[in-house]
């Protein structure tokens, strides 16, 4: 129903809304009503308070003040003064996120209930344990590949390029590009895939260990060296806990040569394995060897109502003939722990289950957060109000008939069959990987607002909630449960399903594998192993940790006075033409609003011709879906997309973020940048993959319509914008030569930004020459833009090299020059680096430059270097490599939730 429409005569509450348990308080609005629709229920008529959307809740009897209010029986909140039927149901939450979308209609003036759920107590006293499941006499079966030992069945054939840690990511990324064209030649072979991730690649604060180091291990073989997590940490982990290491044909590969020489060896270790694996085929095997793991995301207000029941269903016929089901995403259970316990196995497991929630909202509020705010703006948007709503809905992927009968940690093995809770963020992609380590060969994926996210080796099937986000989305969905919205009976809806959940086990390629993208995310570490502080409330205490560690969002932006050089090198260079000055390079920038858009992002990148500029580059990242939203993220985009480097940038959100379009506007408009020369593009607003390609596509052609082309002029040392950091050990004679750089660089009205943990800040010689007090404070924020030209140092919540460049690159630098120990690390998509050793290191070839003979014109090689580069006459080896990688730092209070 459109906003325009007039409301017809007196319309009955079956025909426009649903109850979820009849003795509910608050219907669903099955469509978007207009205000003033006159509703029958029974024998009473009332007329609706305001245009509600679709997703949204109405009263449909009065609801005194202090009253709960119920779905499925169940209270999700409680009514702030007397609420009449035909009301609008709104909180604050809901009302600030409508208000955010600039909607064509009249809001309610205020909240009229607040959130609030039962306080669950588990009486172990009346306790009694559930009946295992009934199994079928039947068996029926899938065409899957046995595994030797205790490795279970796969419904997939693939060669998995498995980074341990994240500074093996682009490496195992590029020779999936390399490999992936040479399974088309092997029939049996289903594909060559990278497991990229954002772990294992640095220590936390002090030196310690990285928090999710066991679940890392338990989750993850390719290593660089020097991360916290390698080679020898996994190997000894599997053999130490008995994982069937010996039964999977494996390779530990060490990075130890040239990027290209170690692409080779691994090409060549890789293409030796296509024969064997080509030689295994499908066999009839029982479902029984089916483990689904079910998973929820972009989830709406009919998730409870259609589209999670139906998973339920699909999964209780697996469990009849013997598999197993996990479910996982503990805070997404909070405020539904009656529901789940329902049915369980035993009082011990039932006791688990709520230790597990109760430890994870513990382990929230030592970062200042509460499970309460993982719902996203998507969530919101489309009815799911608060958390315990959220819960509820989420919940009914148990189906009331199953028993809950076990209970295990993230990524832990499933044994045995039967139905499982994993413990797990409610982030979709990293609880996804926790349920693949855990044996899970098939995902059930429901989405009400149209989430197209994939795992590269696990098949994923995804079951939309509503008949009109699967019209929106048919190329990506496979199962329309708003079928069963629309009358379709249950048990008729699930049997069809199960016959493709069947083709799809046994081959039959899902959606997301024809549209050929997918993720993966590893539950991401955690700053902090305990409590710091006792605290009034979360908010005060995440301001708190954010002041005491890292300090503020935005510092005060001017430079350190530095000495200044006694003379200036002639040095100009060939730059573009910007209406704010000189700039190396003009980009036009695919900037992905959140986890979930970053491989359509990729994509057009990949896809699109580069017209009007010199190139296309996205910034996949990992923040945005089920993640805190914490400042530096915000600082990071904003830098990002207002850099001078970007000539034009669009920003594309999947659309049912915490962060999506509407978010950044705001931002933006908070930051004084006007946000109409931006696109904005939204992959399930737009209809799917295809439909938001074409749409990018044609807003990059029309920019280049209206837009002046490239122009090149002369610039000056006065113009570079430079980061500088180094890795490992740092000689004076080096220290002293970047000392001269820096002051070449200021003097002339040019900007350096260095960060806050490099070790160039206990090095007198670099110190001294420029008046630089030790450990000088910082200057600027985690990504922050100088408000002057000058010498800068920028907050860094951690040492990760990833992190490091993203949050220099955010400064608006134009260009990073690292002085690398060990070996060389990778660069950045967008900025180019360029990585300097002071003696010849093995391997030499893949840093930029190596410094030689008189020490007296070391600098001068290095300005030579740059200026080279930012004229675009050189192209640093990293980038020419495609070892680039791009990650945002959670700060010292960001968790998954």
């Amino acid at each position: 129903m459109s906003f325009q429409e007039r409301p017809s005569a007196v319309i009955p509450l079956t025909k426009i809304g649903r109850l979820p348990a009849e003795s509910d308080n608050c219907a669903i609005a099955t469509r978007t009503l207009r205000a003033g629709t006159a509703v029958a229920r029974d024998n009473a008529h009332f007329t609706l308070s305001h245009t509600i959307l679709e997703g949204h809740r109405f009263a449909v009897r009065r609801i005194a003040a202090g009253e709960p209010l119920l779905s499925w029986e169940f209270p999700f909140g409680v009514a702030l003064r007397d609420i009449a039927p035909g009301e609008y149901v709104c909180n604050a939450a809901v009302l600030a996120e409508l208000h955010s979308r600039a909607l064509p209609f009249t809001l309610p003036a205020a909240p009229n209930f607040a959130d609030q759920s039962a306080t669950y107590t588990f009486d172990e006293a009346h306790f009694a344990p559930a009946s295992p499941l009934r199994r079928y006499a039947e068996t029926r079966t899938f065409l899957g590949y046995p595994r030797p030992g205790k490795r279970g069945v796969g419904t997939r054939n693939r060669i998995v390029l498995l980074g341990t840690s994240s500074l093996t990511a682009a490496f195992v990324r590029r020779l999936e590009e390399r490999l992936r064209p040479l399974a088309a030649a092997y029939p049996h072979v289903d594909g060559i895939v990278a497991v990229a991730h954002t772990e294992g690649g640095t220590h936390t604060e002090g030196g310690s260990l990285a928090n999710n180091r066991e679940l890392l291990l338990r989750t993850l073989a390719v290593d660089s060296g020097n991360e916290t997590v390698g080679n020898g940490d996994l190997q000894g982990y599997m053999a130490d806990h008995g994982y069937a290491l010996a039964d999977v044909p494996h390779h530990f590969f060490p990075l130890f040569g040239t990027f290209t020489d170690d692409l080779e060896r691994a090409a060549a270790i890789v293409t030796g394995w296509l024969q064997m694996v080509n030689g295994m085929t499908r066999t009839a095997v029982p479902l029984s060897h089916l483990k689904i793991a079910l998973q929820c995301g972009g989830s709406d207000a009919f998730s409870g109502i259609s589209g999670n029941p139906l998973a339920a269903w699909l999964a209780k016929e697996v469990l009849h003939h013997g598999g197993s089901a996990n479910l996982a995403e503990t805070d997404e259970l909070v405020g539904a722990e009656a529901y789940a316990l329902a049915k369980v196995r035993d009082a011990a497991t039932a006791r688990r289950f709520l230790h597990t929630l109760a430890r994870f909202q513990a382990w929230a509020g030592w970062h200042g957060h509460m499970a309460t705010e993982n719902p996203s703006g998507g969530n919101l948007y489309r009815g799911l109000y608060n958390i315990y709503l959220k819960s509820l809905g989420a919940a009914t992927k148990r189906h009331p008939d199953v028993p809950l009968d076990f209970v295990i940690e993230y990524g832990a093995p499933m044994t045995e069959p039967g139905y499982y809770f994993m413990d797990s963020p409610g982030n979709d992609l990293e609880s996804i990987a926790g349920q693949v380590a855990s044996g899970c060969n098939l995902i059930f994926f429901i989405t009400g607002n149209g989430s197209i996210t994939n795992f590269p080796f696990v098949p994923t099937v995804k079951i939309v909630t509503t008949s009109q986000r699967y019209d929106l989305l048919a190329a990506e969905m496979d199962v329309n449960a708003g079928a069963y919205l629309d009358g379709r009976p249950l048990d008729e809806l699930g049997r069809e399903s199960l016959e493709l959940v069947i083709q799809i086990a046994s081959g039959q390629p899902s959606t997301g594998e024809i549209a050929g993208h997918a993720q993966v995310q590893i539950w991401r570490n955690w700053p902090l192993a305990g409590p710091l502080q006792p605290a009034s409330s979360p908010d005060n205490l995440r301001l708190s940790l954010s002041a005491s560690i890292a300090g503020p969002s935005q510092l005060h932006g001017r430079p350190h006075p530095i000495h200044p050089a006694d003379s200036l090198p002639n040095a100009p260079f060939a730059a573009w033409q910007t209406p704010h000055g000189p700039a190396s390079d003009q980009v036009g920038l695919i900037l992905p609003t959140s986890l979930c858009a970053g491989q359509i992002a990729r994509l057009c990148a990949q896809q699109l011709q580069p017209l009007g500029v010199t190139r296309l580059v996205a910034l996949p990242h990992t923040e945005g879906c089920g993640s805190s939203t914490e400042a530096e993220f915000v600082n990071v985009m904003l830098g990002y997309a207002t850099h001078p480097l970007v000539r034009h940038c669009l920003l594309l959100e999947h659309g049912c973020e915490k962060t999506h379009n509407a978010y950044w506007r705001q931002q933006l408009a908070r930051a004084g940048i006007d946000p109409h020369p931006f696109g904005w593009a939204s992959i399930q607003l737009d209809g799917g993959i295809q439909a938001v390609l074409a749409k990018m596509a044609a807003w990059f052609a029309d920019r280049t319509a209206v837009t002046e082309p490239l122009v090149r002029i002369p610039a000056n040392l006065g113009s570079v914008r430079l980061g500088l950091v180094t890795d490992g050990h740092v000689s004076e004679t080096a220290s002293a030569t970047l000392a001269r750089l820096v002051q070449w660089l200021v003097s002339a009205g040019g900007t350096v930004v260095l960060p806050t943990h490099d070790s160039l800040f206990h090095q007198n010689a670099f110190l001294r020459p420029l008046g630089l007090p030790s450990a000088p404070s910082p200057t600027l924020a985690f990504a922050q833009r100088p408000a002057q030209a000058g010498c800068h140092i920028m907050q860094t919540p951690s040492t990760h090299w990833t992190e490091t460049l993203t949050g220099l690159g955010a400064t608006g630098v134009e260009v990073v020059l690292a002085l690398v120990g060990a070996r060389p690390l990778p660069g950045h998509p967008l900025i180019p680096l360029l990585q300097v050793a002071e003696a010849q290191t093995n391997p030499a070839t893949d840093v930029d430059v190596v410094l030689s003979g008189p020490d007296d014109l070391w600098a001068g090689q290095l300005l030579d270097m740059l200026l080279n580069t930012l004229s675009q006459e050189i192209v640093p080896v990293a980038t020419w490599h495609g070892n680039v990688d791009f990650q945002i730092t959670r700060g010292v209070t960001g968790v998954s939730l």
